[in-house]
């Protein structure tokens, strides 16, 4: 699965009302194929900018590739999505922002990746611009077109999710108000997805709850005996008296 870790892949804008409706399939049974069915059917009419309207094949099928994030994981993501699913049994539609940032997190590390040189902008100052996250991301995958055209549709979808706000200025962005994730389940389904974007599928608790890619939503602190003891996904070991390690269980 090492390729995931570096490929791009989001190769056009993705409107939350599509991972939506992708899930919602999903929580009625659908299988796979007739999920595909139903896609290219659906997003035949659905524009990237949120409007509706005649579109080709060949541009809404690397919409169904990423939103099979969903019902087509790779088979070490599949418990994480299984997870996902579970708890969006029990939340509306409304709610469901962190549990699609986790499935596309952990099966697109890029948009992750996008998400954490965001963050660290936002940390520095109040607006950002998509050349400075376009330069960051080459600094990681090369000074290719292809990246800043990957990170582009990102940070469109990150404006379509409501994490971002367009500005008077084009290509300026303001940061929306965060996100409130009050269940630590979903807090703990976040963790678990970043240790999937990661070669290592390690890190300390403290990088993890700091970390600048999960800049659009707020969580409450939790130790790491309580994560061990709500996570079937992750072992948890001390590393210093202030510090735990996350790691993904050997058995996924």
């Amino acid at each position: 699965m090492n390729k995931r870790y570096n490929k791009l892949g989001i190769k056009q804008t993705i409107q939350k009302q599509w991972m939506n409706y992708t899930l919602n399939m999903l929580l009625a049974g659908l299988s796979e194929k007739e999920i595909r069915a139903e896609l290219d059917n659906y997003l035949s009419t659905q524009k990237q900018s949120g409007g509706t309207g005649e579109r080709g094949e060949k541009t809404y099928g690397m919409a169904i590739s990423l939103l099979s994030s969903w019902f087509s994981p790779d088979s070490d993501l599949i418990p994480l999505r299984d997870k996902a699913l579970g708890l969006a049994k029990n939340l509306p539609d409304n709610r469901w922002l962190p549990l699609h940032w986790a499935v596309i997190s952990a099966s697109y590390p890029f948009w992750l990746n996008t998400a954490k040189q965001t963050g660290r902008l936002f940390n520095l100052q109040e607006k950002i611009t998509k050349n400075q996250v376009f330069s960051r991301l080459k600094e990681q995958y090369g000074d290719r077109e292809t990246v800043a055209r990957n990170a582009r549709y990102t940070i469109r979808s990150f404006v379509a999710w409501g994490i971002l706000q367009d500005t008077d200025a084009r290509g300026v962005y303001d940061k929306a108000d965060p996100y409130l994730i009050d269940d630590p389940k979903q807090s703990i389904l976040l963790f678990e997805s970043f240790l999937h974007t990661i070669p290592e599928a390690k890190a300390s608790l403290e990088t993890i709850i700091h970390h600048p890619g999960f800049f659009p939503f707020h969580m409450k602190s939790m130790t790491g005996e309580y994560i061990a003891q709500n996570s079937d996904l992750v072992e948890v070991s001390r590393y210093s008296l202030d510090n735990e390690i996350l790691r993904l269980s050997p058995r996924l």
